[in-house]
């Protein structure tokens, strides 16, 4: 063993060109994904070992040119090697990690100066517990030295897609980002779990097909990701590791198969689609038969076969929920919408199990992503077709009783023709009534409006001001009344005669519609050229804002007598009060008046507040 250990020391120190360049750690380096300083040899065979491997020349290596080193599906064994070295001290230990846990045989040698410091046997078809470090992906301790050099060599040999995702990473930094995806899967598992209980409570009480197929297919996808990310292996079976590989077939066929049986019920493709039905009943069997095949074939045909019939059955079924949408079924739009997701995800990831993509978090968790949103919007679909055929019966419910009416109406219709010209009768008085009521509503309505400007008159103004003070009073809340004044309104019409002052009286109504912003507030004319402004809710401060802008709107009003401008200005009075009974409104009026005569006497054109 010695003399083997000094025959590698010498071969390292003769073949120096193998090295890109050494990873070099520093005090900040926390993580450093490996990829260009990753030299790789293939091993077709599966013959060499790690003396041999050793041995090559430096022109046997090439050079890893992607992101992270992927060969798609094959047989061979893959040698990968680089050097790390540490440059000060910092932490206490290191972590190399292969995130990628369906690897079937990862053997990880760590060398110094020639000697092996560290050898590991890992992969799925070890026991769980043989594992240096127990996660679900493959994680080798590093103890480095500082400025010292360590040569890792891996060997990499797997029936599924070979991809060897590595980083080296310190330990604390590695704790404090794993538990960041393990709260991400937690969140995944956690809400695929609730859809399949919720569901299947639901299909115990509705006893509805429909609803177990959808239970079988969300808990297949759960199954076939917990699977594909080393979840399951981890925890449900850490032992088997045979049966590992199987449940991945199995689960992913088992999605396909309950899809489809799901997407047929729920789309109604029978009675919709014929056509479409034997395809869908060819993935169907195409599902059972990669599941009966699973004790019977190796992984590696069965797998690319189950990505295949995957990838078909995702697009079998959004054809067929588009089709369906096109015809006008309501709900198929959440199915469209729903497979979409499932089928962009299962793309991404069976184009990067085929080397197409490259390996990264989007193209590995794609199935993850895509399944959680397709399972929470085929939930929403699924409610919506039990809403939907629920409307249906109802409807043909409603339809049969509404014949059975018209049988027993037209047994009956000779008896009814008296009780019928009494309801026609009924219904002309209801009619004379009605129309009554109209009059009286439209009577009561001219009552209360002023015919000249079209505001509320001073009828409906003392009516409105009674039942606003009860209000305010009752709940302790502040009134405010503005009366306004059109200035020298009497020189007005002596100057321009009664007509024109009228049209006046109407430019200013429209002025004061316009400047009330809230339906709560009320304006009506008080009498000549007066108006006035009932504001519930509104304090003093409130009220002289409005009278403001009121006092600004009319101020700025285009009023032309024989083409020329004529101005026009008001005066407005503003107070305010919490009534302390609901008899408080002649003091509010008086108290308006009061600051109305103020603002005149001031000049006009301003707003003055009662004190």
């Amino acid at each position: 063993m010695a003399g083997w250990m000094r025959l590698v020391g010498l071969l390292l120190a003769l073949v120096p060109g193998l090295a890109l360049g050494a990873i070099e750690l520093d005090a900040d380096s926390v993580r450093h994904p490996v990829e260009r300083e990753l030299r790789f040899v293939r091993d077709d065979q599966s013959a060499l070992g790690v003396e041999q491997v050793l041995a090559l020349p430096a022109s046997a290596w090439r050079d890893n040119v992607n992101d992270v080193f992927s060969r798609g599906y094959n047989d061979a064994a893959w040698w990968l090697r680089f050097d790390v070295r540490r440059l000060n001290v910092s932490h206490d230990r290191d972590l190399l990690e292969i995130a990628y846990p369906v690897l079937d045989h990862v053997e990880v040698w760590v060398l110094n100066r020639g000697k092996v410091q560290a050898h590991y046997l890992m992969g799925d078809k070890q026991p769980f517990a043989s594992r240096p470090i127990a996660h679900r992906y493959f994680l080798v301790p590093l103890q480095m030295q500082v400025q010292e050099t360590y040569t890792v060599v891996l060997r990499v040999r797997t029936a599924s897609s070979v991809q060897v995702p590595i980083t080296v990473w310190e330990n604390r930094a590695y704790v404090a980002h794993d538990q960041l995806r393990l709260m991400g899967l937690g969140l995944y598992f956690g809400a695929m779990l609730v859809m399949v209980l919720y569901n299947f409570f639901v299909f115990l009480i509705v006893r509805e097909r429909n609803y177990f197929y959808y239970v079988m297919y969300v808990l297949s996808i759960m199954l076939f990701m917990a699977s594909l990310n080393g979840v399951a292996f981890q925890f449900l079976w850490p032992r088997a590791t045979t049966w590992n590989d199987e449940a991945i077939i199995l689960t992913l066929s088992g999605t396909v198969l309950f899809g489809m049986l799901f997407t047929m019920r729920f789309l109604q493709l029978p009675r919709y689609l014929p056509w479409l039905m034997p395809v869908m009943r060819l993935l169907i069997a195409a599902s059972v038969l990669i599941m009966s095949a699973t004790f019977l074939l190796t992984y590696d045909v069965l797998i690319r076969l189950a990505v295949v019939v995957g990838a078909l059955a995702c697009l079998g079924g959004l054809l067929a929920s588009a089709v369906r949408w096109r015809q006008g079924d309501a709900t198929a739009r959440f199915y469209t919408i729903a497979w979409s997701f499932m089928l962009l995800g299962g793309f991404v990831l069976a184009l990067n199990k085929f080397q197409l993509l490259p390996q990264n978090l989007f193209t590995e968790n794609s199935v993850l992503f895509g399944s959680a949103l397709e399972v929470v919007l085929l939930s929403f679909a699924l409610a919506e077709r039990i809403n939907e055929e629920k409307r249906l019966r109802f409807n043909a419910q409603q339809s049969t009783l509404e014949a059975e009416r018209k049988t027993r109406h037209a047994q009956a219709e000779a008896l009814d023709a008296q009780r019928q010209a009494n309801e026609r009768l009924e219904q002309r008085v209801q009619e004379r009534t009605e129309a009554l009521e109209e009059a009286n509503r439209r009577l009561a309505e001219l009552s209360a409006t002023d015919q000249l400007t079209g505001l509320r008159n001073r009828r409906y103004l003392d009516t409105l001001l009674h039942e606003e003070f009860q209000r305010c009073h009752r709940y302790s809340r502040s009134i405010a009344l503005l009366l306004l004044d059109i200035d020298h309104f009497k020189r007005f019409n002596d100057s321009y005669g009664h007509m024109v002052g009228d049209d006046c009286l109407r430019a200013v109504a429209d002025s004061l519609r316009q400047a009330v912003r809230t339906e709560v507030d009320r304006v009506a004319r008080f009498g000549g050229e007066e108006f006035c402004l009932v504001l519930p809710e509104t304090d003093a401060e409130g009220a002289s804002v409005v009278a403001e802008r009121i006092r600004a709107a009319v101020q700025a009003l285009d009023f032309h007598v024989d083409g020329k401008p004529v101005p026009v200005t008001v005066s407005v009075g503003v107070a305010a009060l919490v009534p302390a009974s609901a008899d408080d409104v002649q003091l509010l009026l008086l108290n308006t008046d009061k600051a109305l005569y103020e603002a005149k006497a001031a000049g006009r054109n301003c707003v003055r507040l009662a004190s």
